[in-house]
């Protein structure tokens, strides 16, 4: 059997991620050839993810991060099986790998054919798979380009928010983390009212009118009265007209309106765990 030393094992376990042992097997296994190690390691990944294959990936990170230019934030969830996983040091920092990897991507389908070190994403993550023991995949993916993208990641990692402007105003840093925290905490469903899809408006209109006839009120009343619960969802619901989080007497809009009266979001994402 071939000797493997302390720092061959240490070199391997550097860069797969895999637990001691199973690097100093995959080196004696391949005779102590470092190449020969990581295909071992990466088939032991390609098992294990064939086995997990129906397994829920429920738990893990979500990310954001921005160029250095905050002209694009991209949104990334990096899902696992168990809350003990996604809270590892370890996973955490391969979730801003690939994150930062997919700042060059227009879609989570070209993000996993980027090259992440000396494999691609998608190679990286079976093989985690094989050193972790549990399905890992990227569940979510979103990218913003605008002058501007301010962004935010909740305490814990389970919600991450990205928000595009059309200027860049002065301390348009400081708006962009306020708007991002708000999409983050108050999950709102569109930018305005004329972006919120038919059915959406169709379902609230004729849960109104249920209401409203469970309340005994005559059906002549019910399309003016559910026009105004209708402007309500709108008002709780999208994101330019939602009461802002940290003065709830201003609209998100009237609070922009303070950095420049020409400031707009252009576009907003909100990606999470579950």
């Amino acid at each position: 059997m071939v000797k493997v030393t302390a720092a061959e094992v240490n070199n391997l376990r550097k860069i797969t991620g895999a637990g001691m042992m199973d690097c100093k097997k995959a080196l004696v296994e391949a005779n102590g050839d470092l190449d020969s190690a990581i295909e071992i390691l990466r088939k032991k990944g390609q098992k294990v993810a064939a086995k997990r294959a129906d397994r829920e990936s429920s738990e893990g990170v979500a990310i954001t991060v921005a160029n250095q230019e905050n002209t694009t934030a991209i949104g990334v969830v990096l899902a696992c099986e168990t809350d003990f996983v996604g809270k590892n040091a370890d996973f955490i920092e391969l979730a801003h790998k690939i994150a930062n990897t997919a700042l060059s991507c227009k879609s989570k389908e070209e993000l996993l054919k980027a090259n992440l070190g000396e494999m691609t994403v998608e190679e990286k993550l079976i093989e985690q798979t094989g050193v972790i023991g549990e399905k890992i995949q990227i569940n979510d993916f979103a990218r913003i380009d605008a002058e501007y993208v301010g962004t935010y990641i909740h305490a814990g990692n389970k919600i991450s928010s990205l928000v595009g402007f059309s200027e860049k105003a002065d301390n348009i840093d400081v708006a962009g983390k306020d708007i991002a925290m708000q999409i983050a905490a108050m999950n709102p469903i569109a930018l305005d009212e004329k972006n919120v899809d038919a059915e959406v408006i169709e379902k609230e209109i004729e849960i109104a009118k249920d209401q409203l006839r469970a309340e005994g009120k005559p059906e002549e009343m019910l399309d003016k009265i559910a026009q105004g619960k209708l402007k309500r969802f709108f008002k709780d619901n999208t994101l330019v007209h939602q009461a802002f989080i940290k003065d709830g007497k201003v609209s998100v809009s009237q609070y922009l309106s303070n950095y420049s009266s020409s400031l707009s979001i252009t576009s907003f994402s909100r990606v999470s765990i579950g």
